[in-house]
C-alpha cells in the first residue's frame, strides 16, 4: 500500500535535511514531536491544497524570473521582532 501524501512529504523533507521521518510524530513519540528525527531542527510539515504564502511566492517568482533573480519572500508581523524567510528548497543553496 503506498504512503499517504503527507507521509511521503515528511519522508521527502527528512531526506532533504539528511535525517529520517519520525514515524510517531506528534503526541505518540517518546523522542520528539517533530516530524523528523533531526538532532538540531524541529521540522513541521504541512501539505495543503493551497498556502497563501506559496501563492505570494509564485507571484514573486514570476517577477524575479524576468530579472533572472532568485525569489525570496520575507514575512513579518506588526509589533513582532524579526521576520520569516520563504525560499524554495531548490534555491536554498544559492543564498
Amino acid at each position: 500500500m503506498p504512503d499517504k501524501a503527507w507521509k511521503a512529504l515528511e519522508r521527502r523533507v527528512a531526506t532533504y535535511f539528511n535525517t529520517e521521518r519520525n514515524a510517531l510524530s506528534g503526541g505518540n513519540s517518546k523522542v520528539t514531536r517533530s516530524d523528523s528525527l533531526h538532532p538540531d531542527l524541529f521540522i513541521e510539515c504541512k501539505q495543503r491544497q493551497k498556502h497563501s504564502a506559496v501563492t505570494l511566492w509564485d507571484e514573486t517568482k514570476q517577477l524575479a524570473d524576468k530579472e533572472e533573480k532568485t525569489p525570496v519572500v520575507c514575512l513579518a508581523e506588526k509589533n513582532r521582532k524579526g521576520f520569516w524567510i520563504l525560499v524554495h528548497s531548490d534555491d536554498l543553496s544559492k543564498l
